[in-house]
This record gives structure tokens, C-alpha cells and sequence, in this order.
């Protein structure tokens, strides 16, 4: 590799002399997967749009759902609000003034149920982001398709149930690490054995780019936390070339364009080469690396927040070409609230203009090839392994965030970040440079503040209602088998069906695994 001044600015056959195209490369949809993980992508099928969605209570979301669903979303996104994913009931005094806030308040079956009102479980592909109280989650839409008489070998889907990156990047956990991860692997063996069509994970590194990590950071500590996800289950028995077949993965889509699709390939060929030489999996389906895609949340600006259009949109292109199966755009006013109907309608125009009118489907693996983009996936999957190797001299990724140590880097990351964008050095549009004084005020969506005691209400209703012999023998059961070894959705799944609550489940688990207090060097230093 050329020293010279200018070389930092193009790349040339010498940079990519360590390259072996048949090694590294391969054809679309063959080992190591760099080139996408199908042999023909989105000429043989697009990917599926997603638009993530969730607000107010289980009535409002479906409304929006419905939109959605009539202009063209293929699969529904559901966020949840900050109750429901810490495991609290609506009417619980810690929920007070989140309910309904940043996602759709969910308390019980009969919430579900509302939420998914008119619309097919066995006809919509449901994600669900949802981590602590996954299996609570999961349970209640076993539980809601069985009312519609779906079966549930007929759902897909994905739920997000990836706990490890809650205590690293986002901190929407309850219960400690190891029984965290217990619950992870239950939800894995349940879903391989009854829910064949349902990712039953979705390791995700958008949450650690959003907390301020670089590319290669996000990739090494998801891959890395995947890996105990994996190691976890081969050690409760399960077959690698079974459910490595349902794993999925969540990242982000960031500003910097080559980089970006640099970063998914780098991913791909890191992720199948860790599965078949560390956890010997043999089924190429279950060596890939298949992953959703949202853009940037923490890009969006509230100045000027047009130009988020605009980010979005290069965002998306990005991870198009990087290789997506799913793709979330997010709406211009994000930075500001819940997107309003038109701006998610906008974000969902984005998809299809990319699809229907750039060509970019039209070809697979466009920038194969690329100098800059060959050196740049390289280097990503070079360094990324560095990290993980790092992780593995540490005792493991579960020893590595009880010592703080990914937090820690993650932190000093987005630390650099916010000092060059402090100083200039990185230009953000309308933000340090091109700065308009004056801007008009922007229309934001509006919660009912109302919403929260309608909620109040009706779960105090569904308590009201229920046999209390068949609700307290239920939660017993659930309690029996954190205690003991056996699989605990079922216990969970005859749980809601007896109307017991997401808050008085996720106690009785609360009784058995106590809560997490985090007490990493990273979170000491932080304390006052």
C-alpha cells in the first residue's frame, strides 16, 4: 500500500492485493455471503418494507397499522411504549406520564388482541422491539393468534429478544445478565420447536450506533453478543444448523454512504465465517447473516428537519446496497416527536421510489468490485474481528459488560463524535454550518393526553373480570419454572390466556431472578 499524501483519497488494485475473489467474495448467495444472501436479491423478491410503528393505546396503533398497510407496508413494525417494555402495567406509579408515550401501551391479552384487530396473523409479518419482556410479548401474540385460529406454525415474524446490548447501549433491562440470557434461550428453543416460520432473535447494533459507536464497533459488539446468544444455546442442546437458521440481525443505516455498505458485507462475511469455523454450523442458511435495516435516528436534526428527507433517503440507498431484508426509513420529524401520518407516508415513498424508480434492485451486488468499497469491507471485517478478539481475552462478552468494557468504549466513541461535530470538524447540515435563524415552527403529532386513563381503566377492567383461581395458579406456574429448568413461554402463553397482566408476569419472574442494578465501573463513574 502506497504511502503517498494522496492515497488516503482513492484506492487501487495494490490496496486490495490480500483479496481472493473466490475466498472473499464468492458469487451472490454462496460462502461467505459478502455479495448478499440470496443468489438473485431483489429481482427474485424485494425487501420487505417496514414501517415502525406504535403510539397511544392498542385502538390508535391499529388505525395506523391499517394506513400503513394500505399504502403498501409488507410487514408491520410494533413499538412499544416505556411500561411495557420494563415490565410495568400502565397504572403502576413508576409508568405515570409514559403510558402511550413512545410506543403503544400493551397490559394485557386483551390490549393485544385490539392492537392486531382486522389484520391476518397468519397473512402480516409482525416484528416486535421488544427485549426484557419478549417472551411476555411473544406469548401474548401466541395467545391472540390462537383466538383468530391461527396456528402457531403459521406466524412469522421476528421478536427483537436481544437483552445484551440493553445493558451496554440502552438500559431497558429487569432481570440480571444470566437469567436474562436464560430467558433468550428459552425463547429460542421454543420458537425452533413450534414457531418454525419466526425469527425468534434480532441481534441488534442499531442501539449501540445510536448510543455513539462507530461502524466498526457496532459490528464487533453485535456480532459478538450474537455469539453468546449462540454459544448459550448449543449449550442448552440445541442444534446450530436448526436455529442458527432463525437468527436474525438489526442495524443501522448511517450518514457515511461507502462506509455503510461497506459495513453490512464486512458483517455478512465476518458473521458466516465465525458460524462455520467457531460454532461449526454446516447449513449455509444457517451461516448467513440476514438482517432488518433502520436509518439513523440519532442523524435526524429538529432545524430544518426537511433535510432528513434527504438523509433518510441516502440512508436507505445505502442499506440497499449493502444487501437489507427489511428496511424501516424513519419520518423527517423524528428529531422532534412521533411522526405524523404524512411523514411516514413520505418514509415509506422513499422505500418504493428506491425500488420501483432508481434501478439499484435491478442488479445484485452493484458495487462489487469498487476499489474503495472492497478495501473499505475489508478493513471493517479486519478490525471488527480485532474487537471480537479483544472481547474473547477478556472471559467472554457477558465478563467484558460486567467490567464496563464495551460500555466504556461505546462512550468514548460517541464522545469523539460530538467533539468534532462541536468543533466543525464534522459538518452537520443546518446544525454548525448553514444554520437558518427564525425557522418556521413544525407541525408534530400530538398524544391524547387522555390516553393514559383510558388505559388505567381498562386494565383494571381485565383484573376485575378474570377468575382469580385460574390467574393466581397461572402466575404460580410461571414462578415454578424460573425457579426450575423447563421452558418458560408455555407457563407465560396459559398465563396471558388467563388474563393475567405484562406487569404482574414480568413480578413473578422478578420474585425468582431479582432485578439488575448495574454496577460497571462506567455506571459508578457516572453516579453523582
Amino acid at each position: 500500500m502506497s504511502d503517498g499524501p494522496s492515497h488516503r483519497f482513492y484506492r487501487t488494485p495494490t490496496d486490495l492485493s490480500d483479496l481472493d475473489p473466490d475466498r472473499d467474495l464468492a458469487a451472490p448467495g454462496q460462502f461467505p455471503f459478502t455479495r448478499g444472501v440470496q443468489p438473485s436479491m431483489y429481482r427474485g423478491r424485494p425487501w420487505t418494507m417496514r414501517q415502525y410503528a406504535g403510539f397511544a393505546d392498542a385502538a390508535e396503533s391499529n388505525r395506523r397499522y391499517r394506513y400503513l398497510l394500505s399504502q403498501g407496508v409488507s410487514g408491520l413494525s410494533v413499538a412499544f411504549d416505556l411500561p411495557t417494555q420494563i415490565g410495568y402495567d400502565s397504572d403502576h406509579p413508576l409508568a405515570a406520564g409514559e403510558v402511550g408515550r413512545v410506543g403503544v401501551a400493551i397490559d394485557s391479552i386483551e390490549d393485544m388482541a385490539a392492537l392486531f384487530d382486522g389484520i391476518p396473523l397468519d397473512r402480516v409479518s409482525t416484528s416486535m422491539t421488544i427485549n426484557a419482556t419478549a417472551i411476555i410479548l411473544l406469548a401474548l401474540y401466541v395467545a391472540v393468534a390462537r383466538r383468530q385460529g391461527v396456528a402457531p406454525g403459521a406466524l412469522s415474524g421476528t421478536v427483537q429478544n436481544d437483552i445484551l446490548k440493553e445493558y451496554v447501549a440502552r438500559g431497558t433491562y429487569i432481570y440480571p445478565p444470566r437469567p436474562s440470557l436464560r430467558i433468550v434461550t428459552d425463547i429460542i428453543a421454543f420458537c425452533e420447536r413450534e414457531l418454525p416460520q419466526w425469527n425468534s432473535i434480532s441481534i441488534s447494533g442499531y442501539h449501540i450506533r445510536e448510543a455513539g459507536s462507530t461502524a466498526v464497533q457496532e459490528v464487533a459488539f453485535t456480532l459478538a453478543h450474537a455469539s453468546a446468544y449462540v454459544q448459550s444455546a448449543i449449550d442448552a442442546g440445541l442444534d446450530v444448523n436448526a436455529f442458527g437458521q432463525r437468527i436474525s440481525f438489526f442495524f443501522n443505516a448511517h450518514n457515511d454512504f461507502l462506509e455503510e455498505i461497506a459495513k453490512y458485507r464486512a458483517a455478512r462475511r465476518l458473521w458466516a465465517r465465525r458460524m462455520k469455523e467457531r460454532f461449526g454450523a454446516t447449513s449455509p442458511r444457517a451461516q448467513q447473516l440476514r438482517f432488518h435495516t433502520q436509518t439513523a435516528g440519532s442523524t435526524l436534526t429538529a432545524q430544518q428537519p426537511d433535510n432528513n428527507i434527504v438523509r433518510v433517503a441516502l440512508q436507505a440507498l445505502a442499506a440497499v446496497l449493502g444487501g437489507t431484508q427489511s428496511l424501516h426509513c424513519n419520518g423527517k420529524d423524528e428529531a422532534l416527536a412521533l411522526p405524523t401520518e404524512e411523514s411516514a407516508t413520505v418514509a415509506l415513498r422513499t422505500q418504493q421510489i428506491i425500488l420501483h424508480e432508481s434501478g439499484v434492485a435491478n442488479t445484485v451486488d452493484p458495487v462489487a468490485g469498487s476499489y474503495a468499497i472492497e478495501e473499505m469491507t475489508s478493513r471493517i471485517e479486519r478490525e471488527a474481528a480485532q474487537l471480537l478478539d479483544r472481547i474473547d481475552r477478556l472471559g467472554g462478552t457477558l465478563a467484558a459488560i460486567e467490567a464496563g468494557s464495551i460500555q466504556q468504549q461505546i462512550q468514548d466513541a460517541a464522545y469523539r463524535a460530538q467533539q468534532a461535530i462541536d468543533a466543525g470538524e464534522a459538518v452537520v447540515v443546518g446544525v454548525n454550518r448553514f444554520a437558518e435563524a427564525g425557522a418556521p415552527p413544525t407541525e408534530v403529532f400530538r398524544i391524547d393526553p387522555d390516553v393514559e386513563r383510558r388505559q388505567i381503566e381498562r386494565v383494571r377492567a381485565v383484573r376485575a373480570g378474570r377468575s382469580t383461581r385460574e390467574w393466581r395458579a397461572a402466575l404460580d406456574a410461571v414462578a415454578a419454572a424460573a425457579r426450575g429448568t423447563s421452558n418458560l413461554v408455555p407457563p407465560i402463553v396459559a398465563a396471558v390466556e388467563a388474563r393475567a397482566t405484562l406487569g404482574e408476569i414480568a413480578d413473578a419472574m422478578r420474585a425468582v431472578f431479582g432485578e439488575h442494578r448495574d454496577a460497571s465501573p462506567v455506571a459508578s463513574a457516572a453516579r453523582p
